[in-house]
């Protein structure tokens, strides 16, 4: 590498503080070595929101130990306290250290009903897992080289939901003008207030806050890492498969542990298929991260059947059992891809199960 790419391998982001919210340790393990990797060397983990709000707190309060963060970056399923909550604690809450945060939510759960809610709560961006080190990156360039203006008005608090000023919100509902001459313009993040009246707008202009912190030699170029420094945090990435096999299978005995203990539970099985369906949400989330995109569709569909409110008879049980021998057909003969003939079979297996334990749809009655 020359050095005119040691210059660009790191702009100032090694300046950034970056917090990383994840309660599965294999993924939080995975998060911080790919921002390591791409020169974020400031990196601070939390096991879930609350760590993540305590951490939070001790930054404005100047505790020892810690320093102020500049982006978050957070899972959204994180059990009682999810990446929502946290998201709307450090948009509104007055003990929030700033309030204009970037904050990247990442999921596999990336419904739009998700999607939808955390960009109406204030989301800075959203990645859908399983991802890779290029849309990691990608989603810090536009951070950091193009942050969005900040919007309030009675309704909502965060960056502005609008790309360009010649884009409306999705669905096209736009009741802002595209001049701005009906909002207030305000140029410091001191002045956050809820607007008065439904027809107000405020705007917030304010300074590249993250390129000011990285420095000079990142206020006069874009924010780009060389090819081949990602390249070798995609590699690195790729490596971390075998480590998967093994966390997968662990994943798998857990969802064969809760179909025993649900079999022989009589009466209500909630606590079960909820277990069942938050399992089957980290597998999907991660093996397509990993090379294994076959764990990632099974894991889908069975997250898809087992969502509330689902059946919870002997036969849901069976579909859930027969979801687990694809994924465990798939980790032990490492079938990688869409697993050609073989992976073509196990669909066929798959759904052969599902059709023969499904609940049957009523007959169509007859018209006269």
């Amino acid at each position: 590498m020359n050095n005119r790419d040691k210059e660009k391998e790191n702009l100032g982001q090694d300046r950034l503080s970056v917090l990383v919210v994840e309660d599965n340790e294999y993924m939080l393990d995975i998060f911080v070595t790919a921002l390591k990797r791409m020169g974020f060397a400031r990196t601070h983990r939390a096991k879930n929101a609350k760590e993540a709000v305590d951490y939070l707190r001790s930054t404005s309060k100047g505790f020892a130990g810690s320093e102020q963060v500049d982006i978050v970056i957070s899972d959204l399923i994180m059990g009682a306290i999810s990446g929502q909550h946290l998201l709307q604690w450090l948009r509104d809450d007055k003990a929030s250290p700033n309030r204009f945060m970037p904050f990247i939510m990442i999921s596999g759960a990336a419904d739009r009903v998700n999607v939808e809610t955390a960009r109406d709560k204030g989301v800075t961006e959203f990645i859908v897992k399983p991802f890779s080190v290029e849309s990691l990156y990608k989603v810090l360039q536009r951070i950091i080289d193009v942050p969005r203006q900040f919007v309030t008005t009675t309704t909502y608090f965060g960056p502005d939901r609008r790309r360009s000023s010649k884009a409306g919100p999705p669905g096209g509902n736009e009741r802002r003008k595209p001049d701005e001459s009906h909002a207030t313009i305000v140029y410091s993040k001191d002045r956050v207030e809820k607007a008065a009246k439904p027809s107000d707008v405020w705007l917030f202009k304010l300074p590249n806050f993250l390129k000011q912190k990285m420095g000079s030699n990142a206020m006069r170029q874009d924010f780009t890492i060389p090819a081949s420094v990602l390249a070798e945090a995609e590699a690195e990435l790729k490596r971390e498969a075998e480590g998967f096999i093994g966390w997968a299978k662990d994943y798998l005995n857990r969802l064969s542990t809760q179909v025993t203990e649900a079999k022989s539970r009589v009466g209500d099985r909630t606590s079960a298929f909820e277990e069942i369906n938050l399992i089957a949400h980290e597998l999907r989330g991660q093996g397509g991260t990993f090379g294994y995109p076959l764990i990632t569709v099974f894991a889908k569909s069975l997250y898809d059947i087992t969502k509330a409110p689902c059946n919870q008879d002997d036969n849901s049980l069976e579909i859930v059992k027969a979801h687990i021998d694809a994924m465990r057909a798939v980790m032990r003969e490492k079938i990688e891809g869409d697993g050609g003939e073989v992976g073509q079979t196990l669909f066929k297996i798959l759904k052969q199960a599902i059709n023969k334990y499904a609940p049957k749809q009523p007959e169509p009655a007859a018209t006269a």
